[in-house]
């Protein structure tokens, strides 16, 4: 069981992805607002979604944000990256142009890009194995239902108070969390940079090594998945199914919230699968690779005709993405160890993160060349299933690479 000071730690992480995917998600709720008022093409609304994600792909990829979970202390870290990150959100309601857009998403995801590593750090430093399935999955959750409560709170606010209002709001707002943050934090030599820094493995190091190089690839296939949801489902309850403002944030929301409601329940099942005995190879591949490979029935919601099982469809894909989610982070966990888990997480997430990047902007030009989804859905679901692959038989045993010998 998690003592009182360790679930108090917890929920702020959890609380803080929350708030770290309404930043990101909202401007998907507001794209044709936002498109309307700044007569953006469809490439340049792809475009506009995808820009978060060249700086907060990057300064992972590159090591930036590995570098200062690494030699800081991670609680800090993650306070000055949220600053950041909220102060940019609300940036974005000022915004008056389509640069100045461009550039507060840009300031936002280099905000965002330390959360990954330093919930790693924070996890393997201070959760057990079989506890990092449920911690995993509860911080998993709390990313997924910020998108859920955002296309739903999102919608309607939009609908009476205008998209910049709802930006301004919550950017500005959302900083209220440093405040428990900084009383509750986790502090001590444990969280701070290692004593040896020989300890902390580099990223050629770290990416000699199999499991890291299809880590990053599978990340980067799971993603393309989640992030078609995340910027694109909205537009296209609203375009093509011809959903109302407040229906698309209802559906939307359900989706999101789907996501999350399985990731928790899974992550529960998997610890549970472990402490009775079941090794981390054999649950976490069974639960990362099979949740991918059922996501892939969101191909069939771009072709049912009929509104109810279509939306029926779409539930059931992001209850099996769930599955996925709620390990994948557990996986590199476990094999990065607590000296290399910021950094390991770090690359792992910036090369998965440029999917971010790529898959809006390919999105947006496959429906802008089509005038349907369908073939978008197609290729989100392929990916997906390439992913499940990776997973299953690119990564090796999971168990913690002895870096010392490495």
């Amino acid at each position: 069981m998690l003592s009182i000071r360790e679930w108090r730690v917890l929920a702020l992480l959890v609380a803080s992805g929350f708030i770290n995917y309404i930043d990101r998600s909202n401007l998907s709720v507001g794209a044709t607002n936002i498109q309307n008022e700044f007569h953006l093409t469809g490439f340049q609304l792809g475009l506009l979604l995808g820009a978060f994600f060249w700086t907060y792909a990057l300064s992972q990829f590159l090591g930036f944000a590995g570098w200062l979970v690494d030699r800081f202390h991670v609680s800090w870290i993650l306070a000055g990256g949220f600053f950041l990150w909220s102060g940019s959100m609300g940036g974005t309601g000022l915004a008056r142009s389509f640069v100045a857009l461009f550039a507060a998403r840009l300031i936002l995801g280099m905000g965002e890009s330390v959360a990954y590593p330093c919930y790693s750090r924070i996890l393997v430093t201070d959760f057990p194995e079989n506890h990092r399935g449920l911690t995993n999955a509860w911080i998993d959750a709390g990313t997924k239902s910020g998108p859920a409560l955002g296309s739903l709170v999102g919608a309607l606010a939009m609908a009476r108070f205008g998209w910049r209002a709802l930006f301004v709001a919550l950017g500005f707002g959302s900083l209220m969390w440093l405040i428990p943050w900084l009383i509750w934090m986790p502090r001590g030599a444990a969280f701070s940079a290692p004593v040896d820094q020989a300890a902390v493995p580099s990223v050629f190091r770290i990416f000699s090594h199999r499991s890291a190089i299809f880590s990053a690839l599978g990340l980067f296939c799971s993603n393309y998945f989640w992030y078609f949801l995340v910027t694109w489902l909205p537009d296209y309850l609203e375009t093509e199914r011809h959903f109302s403002k407040s229906k698309m944030g209802v559906f939307a929301s359900l989706a999101y919230l789907s996501v999350a409601v399985s990731s928790v329940a899974s992550g529960w099942l998997s610890d549970r699968w472990i402490s009775r005995g079941g090794t981390p190879t054999r649950v976490r591949k069974t639960f990362t690779g099979l949740g991918l490979a059922l996501s892939t029935i969101i191909l069939a919601v771009a072709l049912v005709h009929d509104e109810t099982v279509a939306m029926g469809l779409l539930m059931l894909s992001c209850l099996c993405y769930g599955m996925f989610a709620s390990n994948v982070w557990a996986v590199t966990q476990t094999l990065a160890g607590p000296h290399a888990a910021g950094k390991w997480t770090a690359v792992q997430n910036g090369f998965g993160n440029f999917s971010g990047v790529v898959g809006p902007a390919v999105t947006g030009w496959l429906v802008e060349r089509t005038g349907l989804f369908s073939l978008s859905f197609a290729v989100a679901a392929g990916v997906a299933l390439t992913g499940a692959a990776i997973f299953v038989f690119g990564i090796g045993p999971l168990k913690q690479v002895e870096w010392e010998r490495a």
